[in-house]
């Protein structure tokens, strides 16, 4: 049996991952408490991070150990302290992240491997040129996407799916949290 790969990202209703300039802070400032509580449960199972070397290298240095964990909003410490592999052909261990090693070569080859030999779920957090190409190669199970309610046309960067193959996606899971933050999980398809 194979493992099931989950792409977990947060994204604007314009298809923005990252707030860009401006001053939206984290979450677009629109964290509450359901938000933190929900992200938390999904972080508490027992799975395995998945990272592209570039969202590795920048969550180490947001999540750098300097930082107190008591400052961290507990789901973050908790993704920190998941055993976790980084797909890279430019870094190497050991790295600076508790129980994460690095796998040299093709991601989708890496991944490939990875669920079958994982005994645990998979689960990646943002690393988007990543997922995108695991998409492609249909090793993605479900795509969760955190929507919040806000446009950022002007400062938004990192569109997630730009450039991405076409997918039909059907609806598994939906949920509001804090009353305008949206929860979707979906598994896709690739579109013929």
């Amino acid at each position: 049996m194979t493992a099931t790969y989950t792409f977990d990202v947060f994204s604007t209703l314009d298809g923005y991952g990252r707030p860009g300039s401006g001053d939206w802070g984290g979450y677009w400032g629109k964290q509450g408490p359901e938000l933190l509580d929900r992200r938390l449960a999904l972080y508490e199972a027992e799975q395995r991070m998945v990272f592209g070397a570039h969202t590795y290298r920048t969550f180490a240095q947001l999540l750098a150990p300097a930082f107190e964990e008591s400052g961290r909003d507990p789901w973050v410490t908790r993704m920190m302290h998941l055993p976790a592999t980084v797909v890279s052909t430019t870094l190497e261990g050991p790295l600076d992240w508790p129980d994460a090693t690095v796998e040299s070569g093709d991601a989708v080859d890496v991944v490939a491997r990875l669920k079958e030999e994982s005994e645990v779920p998979l689960r990646s957090h943002g690393s988007v040129s990543l997922n995108r190409a695991l998409m492609a190669a249909g090793l993605v199970d479900r795509v969760q996407v955190t929507l919040f309610p806000v446009i950022t046309g002007r400062t938004g960067e990192q569109p997630v799916f730009r450039g991405a193959a076409d997918f039909d996606l059907d609806l598994l899971e939906s949920r509001t949290l804090d009353g305008n933050v949206q929860e979707l999980l979906y598994r896709p398809t690739l579109h013929a």
